[in-house]
């Protein structure tokens, strides 16, 4: 029995099926179906950042006022679209506040108090966020190669130790965006001319890719069910933390500088998130098309066909090779052999084990989809940054552009993706093509992202190595 009552707001179906009944509303309101959690949430997010606003306004410019009210709807209705966020703000807040608070105005408790010591400085912080992606991509590959039968009525193996580097790579997440937000105050404690938002050289910019990168893979996983990706995504996630790691240790770029003339601009705050956003999404699509051509070619035989495992081998051993080339590699030299060791031996692992990860991959519609959703979003962005980017520019230089390196090979990134949306929506590109040219990407980006940094020279220079 069907009964069916409409009025001005919402339509509801109720069906009576075997002594059950259903409620189906369709076209209900926005506001509507928000619960009490959903407002409780809201309310502490506008609470704060309004506090925030009314503590700290006197020392923001009309801009950052402006960027901090606007923080208010858009963090709201990102924890209401997405609920996982919602947890993994308030955890973030509630620790960083606690680190902040910690601290009592003295950098020199950073030693002196063990939480900070050992979990919430900024790099204390940032190094759990290394060894958990670590311990994340173990966990995913583990996941990759474990039996898939259930044991005992449980899950399977390869289901629970997927589950575990799910759960440690949002743990990475949360201590990475713990140790931005706290690296952020610490900045100011050194003296007032120096704070600044953590975006502003090449260590900060790269513990902002590892946990963007991240957490929109996590969005995918939960959005098609699936981790078998988790194992491709965190591989370069993975990489990021090895050069991180090294640039750490070699350049002691923990350390907090002052801002260079260019850099001191709200503009920063704006352009170099949303060019992160970009490199991020294009990394994770060139790693699931990686995955896309794993499955594919998964039944090959002949080596000399399996061009993606070798490229990879390749292009990872390469890294080493053009660091000491660059002459960047003499006090890390043991570094990267070992780094050009274990590029090899995943490599190797992949090879022999794609049959295996062929069967564990979702299809070829789902990765196919993934992978132009991801060049989508971050083609969005990437143009929004770029926009920006020309904008800050003329504040800076006086000139929109100026064919500055980095804005040349930004704009090579934006043509290219611009392409492959265009051969996609218009010439209906898909599969092995698509799939080459995403992975071609990586490389653009990368270069863009890094190899500019260390080959050529000009008005964003502050990044070198």
């Amino acid at each position: 029995m069907n009964t069916s009552t409409i009025n001005t707001t919402t339509v509801n179906t109720t069906t009576l099926t075997a002594g059950r009944t259903t409620t189906l509303s369709l076209n209900q309101g926005y506001f509507a179906r928000r619960n009490a959690l959903d407002w409780g949430f809201a309310a502490l997010v506008a609470g704060g950042l309004l506090y925030a606003f009314a503590r700290y306004g006197a020392f923001m410019d009309v801009y950052e006022k402006g960027i901090l009210l606007a923080a208010i709807p858009a963090a709201i209705a990102m924890g209401w679209f997405w609920r996982a966020l919602r947890v993994l703000m308030l955890v973030v807040t509630a620790f960083a506040l606690l680190g902040i608070w910690s601290y009592q105005g003295e950098l020199a408790r950073s030693e002196q108090v063990f939480w900070l010591k050992y979990f919430l400085s900024s790099q204390s912080a940032i190094l759990w966020m290394s060894m958990l992606f670590f311990m994340s991509t173990i966990f995913y590959w583990l996941g990759m190669f474990a039996g898939n039968k259930p044991v005992s009525g449980a899950s399977s193996h390869s289901a629970t130790l997927e589950s575990l580097g799910s759960k440690i790579a949002w743990a990475a997440v949360g201590m990475a965006l713990i140790g931005t937000l706290v690296r952020w105050y610490e900045s100011y404690l050194i003296g007032a001319d120096v704070g600044h938002i953590p975006v502003s050289n090449l260590y900060e910019v790269f513990v902002l890719f590892c946990w963007m990168t991240a957490t929109f893979y996590l969005y995918f996983e939960s959005q098609y069910k699936t981790r078998a990706l988790g194992a491709f995504v965190m591989l370069v996630v993975s990489a990021a933390v090895g050069f991180l790691l090294w640039y750490t240790v070699i350049r002691e770029a923990h350390e907090i500088q002052p801002l260079v003339p260019a850099l001191k601009s709200w503009w920063m705050k704006l352009h170099v998130p949303a060019n992160f956003i970009g490199y991020g999404t294009f990394s994770l699509a060139a790693m699931v098309s990686f995955a896309y051509l794993i499955k594919q070619q998964a039944g090959e035989t002949r080596w000399y066909r399996l061009t993606p495992i070798w490229l990879l081998g390749v292009a990872l051993c390469f890294v080493p090779i053009a660091f000491r080339q660059r002459g960047i590699a003499e006090a890390g030299g043991g570094y990267w052999v070992g780094y050009a060791t274990i590029s090899a031996l995943i490599a190797a692992g992949i090879l022999l084990g794609r049959r295996r990860i062929a069967a564990r991959l979702p299809s070829l519609e789902v990765l196919d989809d993934v992978m132009y959703k991801a060049i989508a979003v971050g083609f969005a962005f990437f143009t929004i940054a770029t926009v920006l980017g020309a904008l800050w520019a003329a504040e800076a230089w006086g000139g929109y552009w100026s064919w500055d390196p980095k804005e040349t090979w930004a704009l090579i990134v934006w043509l290219n993706y611009a392409a492959w949306l265009h051969m996609r929506l218009m010439k209906g590109l898909r599969g092995t093509v698509a799939a080459w040219w995403a992975l071609a990407g990586l490389a653009v980006t990368t270069f863009a992202f890094l190899g500019v940094n260390m080959f050529l020279s000009g008005l964003h220079s502050y990044g070198t190595l």
